[in-house]
């Protein structure tokens, strides 16, 4: 195990460049002392800490002609847009069973991000028993406009995306001082203001922190790229990302085009592979 961050952006359906590069990783018997996943990348986190090679990107294409799994009608009749049930209890129980016995085998520390509606806030939600902190999962992937909030304890959250998408700089601040990111957007991308504000200022009218959020959003986010940057030169992380744009919506029904993306992460990750172990073994930043 490498005492190093792994750092896992969000993105929808993008994310299944994050699920082809963890099954790489896989491959390779890697494994990082600390993981922190946003969303989606919480969700493939969860399928690579249980050491299930293959089983994140299957999820992620199987159920996709199902209703049940993701469909506009889940939100008109439950207010979520991917199917509570469906996807944080039958998937895990009994389509595609999670090795629980395998994850609580991992000696590390795993995080999943999600945002405090009432604060604005990024959580850092620890990972220890995943039959109790699925929910945890469930939260930092909880998209707003088409999921409801979800509530832990006396709090409510939504998806962490919103107030942490890259959660590089609380890794360092936890002591990592090697990192590996994966990101899903491409090289080169910035992020353009969010659209349908005035949706959301009347959709979350009771926690203006929400609407404060998605209106910085494209700010916050272009500042972490700076940041990561920065941290890059400082060798303080590695970056793997899309080396151009998938065309893939956030929402994404076109099974070649999901699977053409997770061959390019896992690609992209056995090309930097080399680099990465150097990285991380001799502290080198050899990124090109």
């Amino acid at each position: 195990m490498y005492q190093a961050g792994l750092v896992l952006e969000g993105g929808g359906m993008k994310g299944i460049y994050t699920a082809g590069v963890l099954d790489f990783f896989l491959d390779q018997n890697i494994e990082f002392s600390s993981c922190y996943g946003v969303s989606a990348g919480a969700c493939h986190l969860c399928s690579y800490l249980s050491r299930q090679r293959g089983r994140a990107y299957d999820i992620s294409v199987d159920y996709l002609d199902d209703a049940h799994y993701c469909s506009a009608r889940n939100v008109l009749t439950t207010g979520d847009l991917f199917g509570v049930k469906m996807c944080y209890d039958d998937i895990p129980n009994v389509l595609n069973p999670y090795d629980y016995d395998a994850f609580n085998a991992y000696q590390g520390r795993a995080y999943a991000v999600a945002t405090n509606i009432e604060t604005g806030q990024a959580e850092y939600l620890r990972l220890k028993d995943m039959r109790k902190d699925i929910i945890a999962v469930r939260a930092s992937a909880s998209l707003p406009l088409v999921s409801r909030n979800v509530k832990i304890g006396d709090k409510l959250y939504l998806d962490g995306g919103l107030s942490d998408s890259v959660p590089i700089m609380h890794s360092i601040v936890d002591g990592n001082r090697k990192n590996i990111v994966v990101l899903t957007k491409e090289t080169g991308y910035r992020r353009k203001p969010s659209g349908h504000l005035g949706l959301v200022k009347v959709r979350y009218a009771r926690y203006p922190k929400v609407y404060e959020l998605m209106a910085n959003r494209h700010v916050a986010y272009n500042r972490m790229l700076d940041y990561l940057d920065a941290q890059t030169a400082n060798y303080q992380a590695f970056v793997i990302r899309p080396k151009r744009a998938s065309g893939i919506g956030r929402i994404e029904k076109d099974k070649e085009k999901l699977r053409l993306l997770y061959e390019e992460g896992y690609a992209d990750a056995r090309e930097c592979f080399e680099d990465m172990l150097r990285y991380l073994e001799n502290g080198d930043s050899v990124q090109r």
